[in-house]
């Protein structure tokens, strides 16, 4: 990482080194490592600069930040109709990041954050997202990713989340029930794009013992998952 820094303000592998604070010898293997990976280039005369990787990553990411920006007003009317805090994230693999966040109305701060992945079988966005999916799939990244227990209420079998998904596909939203944090539950729906394809979710999350009551939360989740939608091309 700090090789990678250094590499953003310096060529020379000297200077990369003293801006890193590390051996020569030692960034000069880190910078092979990184060319070969596509993260940096050599012009073949000692200098190195920033790989085509690189691009690419920055592109994704400054693509995620367009999309969460595009539909933070959705994210912003959800969590000040229902008080709940309000998620956007996005399928990245066989997990899910956050993209935003929107802090509820109680006087409490849940631990997620813009950046943080989550994992998918045990999050109400999670579920949601694998409940677009077929069972076939679904499998392939349980055998991938596995089912490791975050509490005591994590689903840990494949067949009792293909169970799970079964009754999301019917419903439209996912539940998490104290499944990835103890004492949070959330509600939490897909969000789809332009092609009609999965590409994350959406979720309003409070404290069990402190969430704002609203009987038609699930119904309000939804709507702003279509909203979300919508604004990124989806019919």
């Amino acid at each position: 990482m700090i090789v990678l820094e250094a590499l953003a303000d310096h060529a020379r592998i000297a200077d990369i080194a003293g801006a890193a604070g590390l051996p020569k010898p030692t960034v000069h293997r880190i910078l092979q490592t990184l060319v070969q990976h596509g993260f940096a280039r050599s012009d073949g005369q000692g200098n190195y600069v920033c790989g085509p990787r690189i691009l690419s990553l920055a592109g994704r990411f400054l693509q995620r930040l367009d999309i969460a920006e595009q539909v933070r007003p959705i994210l912003r009317d959800l969590q000040q109709r229902t008080g709940w805090t309000v998620h956007l994230a996005l399928l990245s693999g066989d997990e899910a990041v956050y993209v935003a966040k929107v802090e509820g109305t109680k006087p409490y701060h849940l631990a997620s954050r813009v950046g943080m992945s989550l994992k998918l079988h045990c999050t109400s966005i999670g579920k949601a997202i694998l409940a677009t999916m077929s069972d076939d799939e679904v499998s392939e990244i349980v055998a991938r990713a596995g089912l490791p227990a975050r509490t005591e209420n994590t689903i840990t079998d494949a067949r009792t989340l293909l169970g799970e998904l079964a009754a999301v596909r019917t419903r439209r939203y996912a539940e998490d029930h104290e499944e990835n944090e103890a004492g949070v539950r959330a509600v939490g729906a897909a969000v789809f794009d332009h092609t009609g394809g999965v590409i994350g979710g959406l979720s309003a999350a409070a404290l069990v013992h402190l969430a704002p009551v609203v009987e038609d939360l699930p119904a309000q989740v939804t709507a702003a998952a279509e909203a979300v939608s919508k604004a990124l091309g989806a019919h």
